[in-house]
């Protein structure tokens, strides 16, 4: 495998969010393989994230600056799992005061790294590389359409104030979206805020990068691929997605040996393509209505599932949220099965049993399900889910949508209808499935993804410190 045993050093910076990082962990994996020098830069507590790649690769190293903080964050903070989606401003910012240390720890080594593969919420991290005088190479753990919406709204951010409802016709297929459901990083800007300017003046730079990598492949986002390339003059616009399929060093979670051998037990027995995945992440949680909603739902679809949800702490249980309702398990017996706490997603939705997939349309979720061939019924909350399921629902024509917002309350009656229709609809089933060869496809040799992997490996290796 490997093609570059010279010594060539890439630094890796990774965002601290878990749908953020394992994407890129996974494309760090094949450059580790290919025989890369690699150092990833973390602050303290996110260094155990990095275990499954650290026992796969004894000669990653990883590099830990202690986080600089911001104002609004509490102390100790350092992942977004720790606050939601309202941290990611102050944690963006917080992290853009690393540049300075980055700097005198470049100047320091004897075998600098000769390019930077940055995160794209870091796109304060293009002016680092110029600074020191090395390519900057953006990674979207994202799709193409989300990317080619940002580069769209955070130039023209004066001409969507004010518009209830925006149409990019800039863009192929002309997608539409109601404003609140644009990405949250967007809507929670403010305007002449510092920590807000940081963020903005990151997503303008990420446009003038060396290169951008996707996670994604041709046959999905092809006319926003292509879109890109034309934004951002050259071609060095790579898909090589799903970057899950390739290979990648493991995933973290907590799930005993026991609890496994009673899903996969239980999966065992359920006839093909039958049962339903519900789950919703790892930061969404659902109000007490909600999850009333969705249990009365999945009770009246007289569909088989798997329903995965959280286990609350007192505090947000008193905040509202809500856990599965008392008594429900027990009518669903045998029927149903609730996980409670961490579940091997991959593995449940590749199982011969599990046909469709209810998600909140995250795109590491998005991708798996593609790869695993099965129908997602869309719930998108918030970031960029409202626009990834408009690929899927309305470009790709391959998935329902079964309710949309983080505060709605689905109708459970007409929520049980929707289920039991997407799973029974053959023609999407047989839509998921050709997406899903298409993804094997573009990842095997002379595929599209596996042609821009190995082009972005020759380029790297080309480069001397």
């Amino acid at each position: 495998m490997s093609s570059s045993k010279n010594g060539v050093h890439i630094l890796i910076l990774p965002y601290p969010a878990q749908g953020h990082i394992l994407a890129l962990l996974d494309l760090t994996h094949q450059l580790l393989l290919h025989g890369f020098k690699i150092t990833v830069l973390v602050t303290p507590k996110n260094v155990p994230i990095l275990d499954p790649l650290i026992s796969t690769h004894s000669s990653v190293e990883i590099l830990v600056f202690p986080f600089p903080g911001h104002p609004s964050l509490p102390s100790g903070v350092e992942n977004i799992k720790d606050v939601g989606n309202s941290g990611n401003a102050p944690i963006i910012a917080g992290l853009s005061k690393l540049r300075g240390p980055i700097v005198e720890w470049f100047k320091a080594q004897s075998n600098p790294p000769v390019a930077i593969i940055y995160d794209f919420f870091l796109g304060w991290t293009l002016d680092l590389a110029q600074e020191i005088g090395v390519p900057g190479i953006v990674f979207y753990g994202v799709g193409a359409l989300l990317i080619s919406i940002f580069f769209d709204v955070w130039k023209n951010i004066e001409a969507y104030k004010g518009l209830g409802f925006v149409e990019f016709n800039g863009l192929p297929k002309s997608p539409r979206f109601v404003k609140e459901h644009l990405p949250s990083v967007f809507l929670k800007f403010k305007e002449d805020d510092p920590t807000w300017e940081i963020v903005r003046n990151g997503f303008i730079a990420n446009g003038k990068s060396c290169g951008s990598i996707f996670n994604t492949f041709e046959t999905l986002d092809s006319e926003y691929l292509g879109f890109l390339k034309k934004q951002m003059g050259h071609e060095r616009v790579y898909s090589i997605g799903p970057i899950n399929l390739v290979g990648g060093p493991g995933r973290n979670g907590k799930c005993d040996d026991n609890a496994n051998e009673k899903i996969f037990t239980w999966l065992n027995e359920c006839p093909n393509e039958s049962v339903l995945y519900v789950a919703f992440g790892s930061q969404k949680l659902l109000t007490k209505a909600q999850m009333e909603a969705l249990t009365i739902g999945l009770e009246k679809s007289e569909v088989r599932f798997i329903l995965v949800a959280k286990q609350l702490s007192a505090q947000q249980e008193e905040q509202g949220f809500g856990s599965v309702p008392l008594g429900f398990e027990e009518r669903v017996l045998g029927r149903g099965l609730v996980i409670k706490g961490w579940a091997p997603q991959v593995e449940i939705l590749g199982h011969r049993a599990v046909g469709g997939f209810l998600s909140h349309c995250g795109w590491n979720s998005v991708m798996e399900a593609i790869v695993a061939g099965v129908i997602i019924l869309g719930w998108p909350m918030e970031a960029d889910q409202f626009i990834n399921t408009w690929l899927l629902v309305d470009n790709t024509k391959t998935s329902f949508r079964v309710c949309e917002g983080s505060d709605s309350v689905p109708d459970p009656i007409e929520l049980g209808r929707k289920i039991n229709e997407a799973m029974n609809n053959d023609l999407f089933k047989k839509r998921a499935k050709e997406l899903k060869d298409e993804a094997y496809e573009a990842v095997k040799i002379g595929g599209s993804s596996k042609r821009d992997l190995d082009a972005i490996v020759t380029e790297l290796a080309q480069l001397k410190s």
